[in-house]
């Protein structure tokens, strides 16, 4: 029935075919005029109708029914979306003539949009006034004329019958390669590339997804510059399938060439290419370009990055990249709030200058401020209950110089006073720390550097003055998707410092903590999310009473186990109270079920204990809480709301606490 197809949907029709394919256009995708309309109520689909222009002398307005498509949801929003009879209701023409040379222009539209939806036997009828219009003209003088009988009377009557037909099938598919045209090496494509449902509908953006989706499994093994080069397909009436064959010129294999950065005057260009882990000749994919978007992201001068492929393959065979980025304003506040129901109330806010002297330096000043945790211990009355002593808080200033020299090292400066209180203990403590980053990749890196601490602690051993002088080493990996709300891969983050006697306060001890989380999404569009974390520490060298309150491991509280009060789960040492640990242990396991696009739900599962050893030994009651959590989906993250309650309650503790704050717990 059909002979030499050019493109998916661009056919030779002969003349057996009917009338209305007869006049079909070229090109089977849907090029009709968009709808200047948004609210049409065709088969109650669209909402309300837009009202038409009302009978005038100077126009022919007119109302349009399309009837025959039952309950063809998609397909009639494609053909609303063809025509342009209907798109252009609300621009009455000047004179029935008018009229109907729209309604003739619309059977080629129409026809495009059904073949597009697989009715390769569709037929359209129309008429303007009860008189019939077909698609090669013919009846409309007479229609105009009908229509013209109503001017100024009623609106013109237009009706559009749809007969669809059956829906085609998409049956073989067949690829050959444009260099020798023969059937392409089946090993660069998946396997499932080749596999039909036996319904699979024969629709135009079907193919066009397949199209794209073989470009990109080319890309993703080396081949920048493959293209489609033709599609074929032949129609089988009566089968009511269509058989395709696509040609795709692969192009040749190609490495990654040259990199070039512009965009971004004020940000020194060397810092953004040491964000820039390509190297020339390795293998092309997509996927590090992707990955050298998000690398370059972290620069917090940096907008956005974009990587575009180059025109044409260098000398080498490589393909050149042009990586364009923006600037973000220089200056930034923000403020948020949390609240727990045992860990207390607290504001946050930060002050950030990324660009400090041109060299991304990033200079953030960050301040927190609370009500210590109401425990067992405080209660809140009212605003004249607070005491001085009931105030804690932190601030802290940190800069960091990245890129030194134009290598992948970073320089990291902090400083920080800190305020604190729990049921067990009381702390103030100053803290100042350098260190050099080095950067292996995107996703891991370590550091190096000094710290020094002073402070005083208070709590059942006494007052104590300390100092701490340390090296603290450092490993990062992050390999999740997202650094905000991550759905898949592994974030672990270790430490170890060693801090030595150099005053006469001064403690002796090795103190170290690693934490591990996975996210794992049980489908493709991440609604359902595993996520789970495990923390261990351990501090050697001192004794319990020797090392700082502040230092010493409790578990319990957000971002450990719901469900508990605030680091008030440790060894008691004898004394009826925890004191703190010199290990600990903790795991978490999350469900995070997206309800809707902006709405979730995570029943989640804590436990965790500190340990009166350096290492854990269990001969502490390892204490477990569930929860429920609800999640609101924003741009800048989750915002949380956290109900946990202790399993195996203590005497005195809360039935359920609620955390409230933004981002994920972990």
């Amino acid at each position: 029935m059909v002979s030499r197809p050019s493109f998916f949907g661009c056919f030779e029709v002969n003349s057996a075919h009917r009338r209305l394919a007869a006049i079909a256009v070229a090109t089977l995708v849907v090029q009709g005029v968009t709808s200047r309309a948004s609210a049409f109520d065709l088969f109650g689909l669209f909402g309300a109708a837009e009202e038409s222009p009302p009978p005038s002398l100077q126009a022919v307005p007119y109302a349009v029914e399309f009837v025959g498509l039952d309950d063809e949801g998609d397909l009639a929003r494609n053909l609303q979306d063809a025509s342009g009879t209907w798109s252009l209701r609300l621009q009455a023409p000047a004179a029935g003539a008018g009229l109907a040379r729209r309604v003739v222009a619309d059977f080629p539209r129409l026809t495009e949009a059904l073949w597009a939806g697989g009715y390769y036997d569709a037929e359209i009828r129309a008429s303007v006034a009860g008189v019939a219009i077909h698609p090669d003209g013919h009846g409309a003088d007479a229609a105009a004329n009908a229509a013209e009988r109503l001017r100024n009377q009623a609106l013109v009557p237009i009706r559009f019958e749809i007969v669809p037909g059956p829906l085609f099938r998409l049956r073989d598919v067949a690829i050959h390669d444009a260099r020798n045209k023969a059937p392409i090496d089946r090993t660069l494509f998946s396997k499932k590339t080749f596999e039909r449902e036996a319904d699979e509908p024969a629709r135009a953006a079907a193919l066009q997804a397949l199209q794209a989706e073989w470009i990109d499994q080319l890309r993703a093994k080396s081949y920048p510059l493959a293209k489609v080069v033709a599609t074929k397909p032949v129609i089988r009436h009566s089968e009511k399938v269509v058989d395709v064959t696509v040609t795709i010129d692969p192009g040749p294999r190609a490495g990654i060439g040259e990199v070039s950065v512009s965009g971004s005057p004020g940000i020194d260009p060397s810092v953004i290419r040491s964000f820039i882990y390509l190297e020339q000749g390795e293998d092309y994919s997509p996927k590090k370009l992707a990955d050298t978007r998000k690398s370059i992201a972290r620069i917090e001068a940096v907008g956005s990055a974009k990587v575009e492929d180059g025109a044409a393959l260098d000398g080498n065979g490589n393909l050149p990249l042009l990586v364009q980025t923006t600037e973000r304003k220089r200056h930034a506040i923000g403020v948020d709030a949390f609240f727990s129901n045992v860990d207390g109330p607290g504001l946050r806010s930060y002050w950030v200058d990324r660009n400090l002297f041109g060299g991304a330096e990033r200079l953030r000043v960050d301040l927190e401020g609370g009500l210590a945790p109401f425990g067992s211990s405080a209660t809140f009355h009212g605003f004249s209950s607070i005491k001085t002593s009931d105030l804690i808080g932190r601030a802290k200033a940190s800069f960091i110089k990245p890129a030194l020299w134009g290598s992948r090292d970073d320089l990291l400066l902090d400083a920080g006073v800190v305020r604190e209180k729990t049921d067990y203990y009381w702390a103030y403590y100053g803290n100042i720390s350098g260190a050099i980053r080095h950067r292996f990749s995107d996703s891991a890196s370590v550091q190096a550097g000094l710290e020094f601490e002073r402070g005083h602690t208070y709590d059942v051993f006494g007052p104590h003055d300390y100092s701490l002088f340390g090296f603290p080493l450092a490993a990062n990996y992050d390999g999740t998707d997202n650094p905000l709300a991550p759905t898949s891969g592994i974030r672990a983050v270790a430490n170890v410092t060693p801090y030595v006697k150099t005053f006469r306060d001064s403690v002796g001890m090795i103190q170290s903590k690693a934490q591990v989380s996975g996210y794992h999404a049980l489908d493709e569009d991440a609604w359902y999310i595993l996520a789970g974390r495990v923390a261990a520490g351990s501090i050697v060298g001192a004794g319990i009473e020797e090392i700082p309150a502040s230092h010493r491991f409790f578990a319990g509280g957000g971002g450990s186990v719901r469900g508990y009060r605030y680091r008030s789960l440790s060894p008691d040492g004898g004394f009826g109270f925890p004191i703190g640990g010199r290990s600990l242990l903790e795991a978490s396991v999350e469900a995070r079920v997206k309800v809707t696009q902006n709405i979730g739900i995570v029943p989640f599962y804590d436990t965790g204990a500190a340990f009166a050893s350096s290492f854990p030994d269990f001969h502490t009651s390892i204490r477990s809480s569930v929860g429920l959590g609800l999640r609101y989906y924003t741009g800048i993250g989750p915002i949380r709301l956290d109900v946990a309650t202790p399993l195996g309650r203590r005497p005195g503790e809360s039935k359920f606490a609620v955390f409230i704050g933004v981002g994920e717990s972990f």
